[in-house]
């Protein structure tokens, strides 16, 4: 932002609190004439009260302590607009401190107390970088989550699933992370597998697979492939039956086959152009098939991976056409403009919206960039590649995934961000403060209000 609106920003700040401290020299110099003014009036008209009431000594301390207390919360409020300095290291001390209780809670009888461990372990993971802090006690980690998908319950499987994931993007795809990965895969696709199993946990293990084995195991063929085929028995339930219709499930199933198709799109960016012609004479017409599915969101899981498919066969091979081309954007315009009443609103917009960008990019290859802004920093999305694998990362990290685009080595080579910016204090120090933030909006606000007061105004000439 250019310094000169933030030199008016902070000018409009002193100008308030100087204007603040006017008032108050007023305010105090009124109470003192008045309370001269009023005294002998009350004394003429009382008589021998007057001697009762309240000297002028008094009424000027009184005057006094009203102003000082005033202004005592104008500076309270001037000095809580100023950020103090934090001192990362005792927090980042104290963050650790309390992840090893967690990790030796993990090993605890009570189910309950292991469930709060794996709960404090995903939020510190999701918000802070601990690679050096793991690189000690990745073994122990691995283990004890091993130990809650094998043994745990439902609950408890879910939780660890989603903690081996953060665990696998701490790591990254060192040596460390293989590693993990080794020790977790194959519980992981265990649960995955086992229809016996809870519908959440087989859901957060099909997410935690994919996201584990694209930063541990991209270049490990044999790990991906099998990979690639625990997701595919999972999700491949819901493709038509030789006579051409759609299996139905259990509520909550469907779900689960979006997580797992999800995490199977994720791992086919990574496969070689060798296997890939393959996947998709294998699955495009299958997935096209899926778009009457009567559950929303798995039909706009299946658009959106039909729209990466084509957008990897197209990268390699230019030449890439799909021989039922025709009836898929057919199909597609019909789920782009569906108005169907027996559906919700919210998913037919959704929907609607989907399919659009779908269809667009179909025909003509367009695709609506969007842009992701984290600290000075912004990112575009500007394929379905790049957006499935942002949508990986924000599902397993949530509202940390901005901290780690700023900061995690992974995420910035994964988006080809460059190494991590480190702004100096010089940077710093020029950043307005929220308080002066709020004065330039609300001047803004009272600037545009009056603007638009002028137009609405039926005497105002309209040209």
């Amino acid at each position: 932002m250019p310094r000169n609106k933030r030199g008016k920003r902070s000018a409009v700040s002193r100008g308030v609190s100087a204007a603040a401290a006017g008032s108050l020299r007023q305010e105090l110099l009124q109470l003192q004439l008045s309370a001269k003014a009023e005294l002998p009036c009350k004394g003429a008209r009382n008589g021998g009260r007057a001697d009762s009431g309240a000297s002028d000594d008094d009424v000027a301390s009184e005057a006094l302590s009203h102003c000082s207390s005033a202004s005592e919360s104008a500076s309270v409020l001037e000095e809580g607009t100023v950020s103090e300095p934090v001192d990362e290291q005792a927090a980042q001390e104290e963050t650790e401190d309390k992840l090893k209780q967690c990790i030796d809670d993990l090993m605890d009888k009570s189910t309950k107390t292991r469930l709060a461990a794996l709960e404090s372990l995903r939020l510190g993971f999701s918000t802070r970088l601990l690679y050096e802090f793991l690189l000690e006690r990745t073994l122990t980690l691995a283990d004890c989550l091993e130990r809650s998908l094998r043994k745990g319950s439902g609950e408890e499987q879910a939780a660890a699933a989603t903690v081996c994931a953060l665990l696998c993007v701490q790591l990254g795809g060192g040596s460390k992370g293989e590693e993990g990965f080794a020790t977790l895969c194959p519980a992981l696709s265990t649960v995955l597998s086992d229809d016996c199993a809870s519908t959440t946990a087989r859901r957060s293990c099909a997410v935690a697979l994919g996201m584990c084995c694209y930063v541990s195991a991209a270049d490990n063929v044999e790990d991906l492939w099998k990979s690639l085929g625990h997701l595919e028995s999972v999700f491949s339930s819901s493709y038509p039956g030789r006579d051409g219709a759609l299996p139905s499930h259990k509520p909550g199933t469907l779900g689960l086959h979006c997580a797992a198709l999800q995490a199977w799109a994720l791992l086919v960016t990574l496969c070689p152009a060798s296997r890939l012609h393959a996947l998709l004479e294998l699955h495009l017409p299958k997935l096209q098939a899926c778009l009457a599915s009567n559950d929303v969101h798995f039909r706009i899981v299946a658009g959106e991976t039909i729209a990466l498919l084509f957008e990897l066969g197209r990268e390699f091979d230019e030449d890439f056409l799909y021989e039922d081309a025709a009836a898929l954007c057919g199909q597609l315009k019909d789920l782009a403009t569906d108005s169907h009443k027996h559906r919700a609103k919210s998913d037919r917009r959704k929907q609607r919206s989907i399919f659009r960008e779908v269809l667009h990019y179909i025909e003509s290859e367009d695709f609506p960039e969007e842009k992701i802004r984290f600290g000075v920093e912004s990112l575009y999305i500007d394929c379905w590649m790049r957006r499935r694998t942002y949508d990986a990362f924000k599902e397993v990290l949530g509202s940390g995934v901005r901290h780690h685009l700023q900061w995690n080595q992974l995420l910035r080579d994964v988006f080809e961000l460059g190494p991590a910016l480190v702004l100096d204090s010089s940077v710093k120090a020029n950043r307005i403060s929220r308080f002066e933030k709020h004065l330039f909006n609300a001047a803004a606000f009272k600037a545009r209000t009056k603007q638009r007061n002028k137009v609405r105004d039926k005497r105002a000439d309209v040209m």
